[in-house]
């Protein structure tokens, strides 16, 4: 960074220094790097991304206008040989295809570090990360939570304006990874805790109760079952060829059951104990 400050002089360095109240905190290092920014507009990624294209800041940066203060993109990983790279793939695909989906129903709740722009007037005006700055994640889906609103946010969902990240090597890594991640997801607001908690409740129900379904009626039950596929498939597919993730649309089902049963793997193990570092 040093070399390239150098080069140009519009990059800034900031060095952090590490203190006793925010010790290795995320958020810290993004306030002090907010305030040093010279101009309104602001776009972020993580240190392990890279843009799809050299049009990734001029593309995130054509949606801001003077009602929409909050962009959100989407980081993607990138593809790799075996099953848990279409797991990582496929929860990522997810999650974009609910909160760009939320985002356009006038109802956003989240974004993603990857690819996010907001402007620091609506930093300000919120007093930036200061209600949740205890929290070890949250610096991108908590702070979205708080701010969004439907007249304010908007979407960009380009491919040239994507983000790719190193997706994790092993289960273990990735596991850790999603329950840092999911811990902030009890500090959204109460409408949105019910709508998610909904979605994935009834993901998971579908999978036990189709089985007991097929055991009782299945003349009754496989119309109901497979039309739930088709339109999973019609919904998903959807999303996955705008997000160029077409490869993981023929496993959808098994894909879907997978993860449903990881991410009851997941709550258990953060009911017991939650990761309490970032880094």
């Amino acid at each position: 960074m040093e070399h390239f400050s150098e080069k140009d002089p519009r990059i800034k360095i900031v060095n952090v220094e590490n203190n006793e109240t925010f010790w290795a905190s995320k958020k810290y290092a993004l306030t002090l790097g907010i305030k040093r920014a010279k101009h309104q507009r602001m776009v972020f990624t993580d240190a392990d991304c890279s843009p799809a294209s050299d049009a990734w800041l001029s593309q995130m940066a054509s949606h801001f206008s003077k009602d929409k203060q909050l962009i959100l993109g989407y980081g993607a990983y990138e593809k790799r040989s075996g099953f848990l790279n279409k797991i990582i793939r496929f929860e990522t695909v997810l999650t974009a295809l609910q909160y760009f989906s939320y985002a356009k129903a006038g109802m956003p709740y989240m974004g993603v570090g990857r690819n996010l722009a907001y402007t620091s007037d609506l930093y300000y005006a919120n007093n930036g990360f200061i209600s949740h700055v205890k929290i070890p994640s949250g610096d991108d889906d908590l702070f979205v939570n708080e701010v969004a609103t439907g007249a304010n946010t908007t979407i960009c969902f380009d491919e040239m304006a994507f983000t790719y990240s190193a997706p994790k090597n092993t289960w273990k890594e990735w596991m850790h990874q999603k329950r840092r991640h999911i811990t902030t997801a009890s500090y959204y607001k109460p409408k949105h805790k019910f709508l998610l908690g909904l979605f994935y409740l009834t993901g998971f129900l579908f999978w036990p109760l189709a089985v007991v379904a097929l055991l009782i009626n299945w003349k009754l039950a496989l119309p109901i079952i497979l039309a739930r596929v088709g339109f999973q498939y019609l919904v998903f597919g959807k999303a996955a060829k705008k997000l160029k993730e077409t490869d993981l649309i023929p496993i959808l089902p098994l894909l879907d059951l997978f993860l449903v049963f990881l991410q009851l793997s997941i709550f258990i193990s953060n009911s017991n104990s939650k990761p309490k570092r970032w880094k």
